[in-house]
C-alpha cells in the first residue's frame, strides 16, 4: 500500500480485490478491529496487574513499550528516509502521547481500582465524541454511553484517592489526543510503519523512568516474558488494530466504541472469572452497546463511513 497522504484517492481505504465486499467491510470491518483490540487490551490489562509487585507501574509501562517497539521495528521495519518534518512531527507527538497516556493510566490503577479508573480513562474519548461530530445526534449517543460508564463505575467516585482520580483523567486526555494522532500517522505513513516509529520514540522517552523505579528488576527473565507478553496484548496487537480501523472510521464513532471497554471487562469478567453483574451493571452494559451501535449506524445510514481528514487537509 502506498503511503496515505491528504491527496490521496477515496479507494484507497477499500481492498481492491473483494469484489462487492468492499463497502460493507469499509462499514462493519472497522468495528470488528475495535472490538478484537478491546478484548486484547482486556487480557493483556489482567496480565500487567500480575506484574506490578514485580516491577512497578512504570517498569511496567517501560517494559510494555520497549518490547512492543522491539517487535513492531522487526516486523515493520519502518523507512527512515522521504518523510517530511511534518510527518516526522506527527510521529514524535504521537509517541509522546502514547507514552503518557500509558504511564498515567498505571499510575492510576496502582491507586484506585481499575474499573473506576477505566471508567475516568473513557471520559476522554467521550469528550472527544461530542467535539468531533457535527451532528446532534452523535452527542446522543455521547451521552448515552457517558451514563452507561457511570453506572458501571458505581455511580460516584468521592471515596476514590483524588490523585488516581486526576492520573487516570489524564489518562483519558492523552487517550482522546491518542486518537486524533493515530489516525494521521497512519495516513502519513504506510502499514504500521508510522506506529512502530511512534512506539520507538516513547519506549525512550520512558526507558529512564522504568529504570529510577525497578532498576535491575527489569532485566529479571520472567518479568521480561511477562512484560513481552503484556506489550503484545496491551500495545502490538490492539495499536494496530485500531490504526487500520481509523483509516475507515470517523473519529467519533472510534471515540463512541471505546466506551466498550468497561463493558468488555465487566462481561469477561462474568463469563471467565463467574463475577455476577447486578441490575445496575448490566444496565450500564446495556446503555454503553446502545450508544456505540447508535453511533455506527447514524454512519453507516448516511452511505458512507468518511475517514478522519488529515492533518493539513
Amino acid at each position: 500500500m502506498s503511503t496515505p497522504s491528504a491527496t490521496a484517492p477515496s479507494t484507497q481505504h477499500a481492498p481492491a480485490s473483494t469484489g462487492g465486499a468492499p463497502r460493507r467491510f469499509g462499514s462493519f470491518g472497522p468495528v470488528g478491529l475495535v472490538l478484537a483490540g478491546g478484548i486484547s487490551v482486556q487480557f493483556g490489562g489482567a496480565l500487567a496487574v500480575t506484574l506490578m509487585p514485580r516491577a512497578g507501574a512504570l517498569g511496567v509501562v517501560t517494559l510494555r513499550l520497549l518490547a512492543a517497539a522491539v517487535v513492531l521495528l522487526l516486523v515493520c521495519r519502518p523507512r527512515l528516509r522521504g518523510h517530511s518534518r511534518t510527518d516526522w512531527g506527527t510521529v514524535v507527538v504521537f509517541g509522546i502521547t502514547m507514552g503518557a497516556m500509558n504511564g498515567l493510566f498505571y499510575e492510576a490503577v496502582a491507586r484506585i481500582p481499575l474499573g473506576p479508573a477505566v471508567t475516568l480513562e473513557v471520559l476522554g474519548p467521550l469528550a472527544l465524541s461530542v467535539l468531533a461530530s457535527r451532528r446532534a445526534v452523535n452527542a446522543l449517543w455521547a451521552g448515552l454511553a457517558l451514563a452507561g460508564v457511570f453506572l458501571l463505575g458505581g455511580g460516584g467516585f468521592s471515596d476514590l484517592d483524588p490523585l488516581g482520580v486526576a492520573f487516570a483523567l489524564g489518562a483519558g486526555a492523552m487517550w482522546a489526543a491518542y486518537i486524533v494522532f493515530s489516525a494521521r500517522t497512519g495516513r502519513r505513513f504506510p502499514q504500521a510503519d508510522g506506529l512502530a516509529l511512534a512506539m520507538a520514540v516513547a519506549a525512550l522517552l520512558f526507558l529512564p523512568l522504568g529504570i529510577a523505579e525497578a532498576g535491575t528488576r527489569l532485566l529479571d527473565p520472567t518479568t521480561v516474558a511477562l512484560g513481552s507478553a503484556v506489550a503484545l496484548l496491551s500495545s502490538v496487537l490492539p495499536y494496530t488494530l485500531e490504526l487500520l480501523a481509523l483509516r475507515r472510521l470517523p473519529a467519533h464513532t472510534f471515540a463512541v466504541l471505546m466506551s466498550l471497554e468497561p463493558a468488555i471487562a465487566a462481561t469477561a469478567g462474568f463469563f471467565i472469572l463467574d463475577q455476577a453483574l447486578s441490575g445496575t451493571e448490566a444496565a450500564a452494559i446495556a446503555l454503553v452497546i446502545a450508544a456505540s451501535i447508535g453511533a455506527v449506524r447514524t454512519q453507516v445510514g448516511r452511505g458512507k463511513v468518511p475517514p478522519l481528514p488529515a492533518e493539513g487537509q
